[in-house]
């Protein structure tokens, strides 16, 4: 159904959103279980469980960056479907993998699959009738989902055996198959342009600096994200299963930002809030990193979480307002997953040689850096044309 300004956000819209975004990001969004598994199955040092971990998450960049313009056009279904079956053979063959070399190519295959899952899904944002409210009602089901996985992954690899965790995430892309019909669809090829803010007509293109932007701050945020399990563990003393549990919690906790992001960006504007949002995100990040106090932990993880989600809704929103055909919110979940790809590798390199104090000085200065150029973004999203933004509109349907 279709609304001015693209698809009512009815029930079904919403799960399939939600199971798109879910599975897409699902590789990053579930690494610190993957990277616990990865060392302890294969006795890999944190530099080497984290270039394990930049395989799968790089490939899902890479695939997530070339599909972009492709995900802007129809045919969104089809293609987040064929990218489900790629990532369900890479979850089974990496489960079987017998040596690290076997699992680095299993995971190249499920991240690319990955890739194209989460390059038509978050295109698809785009094309709803309100795009702060369908980032929110996204992410807020995808925290909720991904709690559920960090919680259901390493119960399996416990009980069921190392490694079964990726069964699991294959029969979720099983599940996903049917939920994904209901897709927003992009253009057609011969409408790809849009009348912008300048009422001229080229889907908007991100510069270099904001991919670069957007890539460093997923790179400082995944980064850490992928070692929080480990760290817990050896500043808190806390035991795996405890360390999952919070770092679950923490995530359901969190959606508050979800929620409050779009109000905060409707009280004092998207570029004042999601400043203080940033700040706040850093701070927190480098409590989380370098305290020896389980509360501190906890607290820490639970802002840090929050924050990030409330940034992660205003930058999908911004994005939808610039450029409905959905091309640059893909591009820039490309970039941040480019950056979700090294950032692993590059905050294991960094533990290993300097330590978490100086890591967590270090990321929260990356943090900062990052969010300038994603600053300036909101502000041109909050200029975007009128009737993009949200307006009063017919009951949705349900289904």
């Amino acid at each position: 159904m279709k609304a001015r300004g693209g698809t009512v956000l009815t029930f079904g819209v919403a799960v399939a959103l939600i199971a798109g975004v879910t599975l897409g990001n699902g590789g990053a969004n579930v690494m610190p279980v993957f990277v616990d598994d990865f060392a302890s199955r294969f006795a890999l040092s944190n530099s080497g469980a984290g270039l394990v971990a930049a395989t799968q998450l790089l490939a899902t960049a890479v695939v997530t960056l070339l599909l972009a313009r492709r995900a802007a056009r129809p045919g969104r279904v089809r293609l987040t479907r064929l990218g489900l079956a790629c990532a369900g053979v890479g979850f089974l063959a990496a489960t079987a993998a017998p040596d690290a070399v076997t699992l680095i190519l299993a995971n190249l295959v499920l991240g690319a699959g990955l890739g194209a899952v989460y390059a038509a899904a978050t295109a698809a944002l785009a094309a709803t009738d309100d795009a702060d409210k369908a980032s929110a009602v996204t992410i807020s089901g995808t925290v909720g989902v991904t709690a559920l996985l960090i919680m259901a992954v390493p119960a399996a690899n416990h009980d069921l055996g190392e490694g079964t965790g990726f069964v699991l995430m294959a029969l979720c892309c099983l599940a996903a198959w049917p939920l994904v019909r209901r897709l927003p669809d992009g253009p057609p090829a011969s409408g790809g342009a849009f009348d912008g803010p300048a009422g001229k007509g080229a889907a908007a293109r991100p510069s270099v600096i904001l991919l670069a932007g957007t890539a460093l701050l997923w790179a400082v945020t995944q980064g850490a994200w992928s070692y929080a399990s480990v760290l817990g563990r050896r500043h808190t003393a806390m035991s795996d299963s405890l360390v999952s549990a919070v770092l679950a919690v923490s995530s359901v906790v969190a959606l508050a930002g979800a929620v409050v992001g779009p109000a905060a960006a409707r009280r004092f504007g998207r570029m004042r809030s999601m400043a203080a949002f940033v700040t706040a995100q850093a701070l927190a990040m480098a409590v989380l990193i370098s305290t020896h106090d389980t509360v501190l932990f906890i607290a820490a993880a639970v802002i840090w979480q929050g924050c990030q989600l409330a940034v992660l809704v205003q930058m999908l929103a911004a994005a939808a307002l610039i450029d409905p055909t959905g091309r640059l919110v893909a591009s820039l979940s490309g970039a941040g997953a480019l950056g979700t790809g090294v950032g692993p590798l590059a905050v294991g390199a960094v533990l290993d040689a300097a330590g978490a104090g100086v890591l967590s000085i270090t990321l929260a200065l990356g943090t900062f850096l990052a969010s300038l150029p994603l600053l300036r973004m909101t502000v041109a999203g909050a200029g975007a044309p009128a009737e993009r933004h949200p307006a009063p509109a017919p009951a949705a349907e349900a289904g």
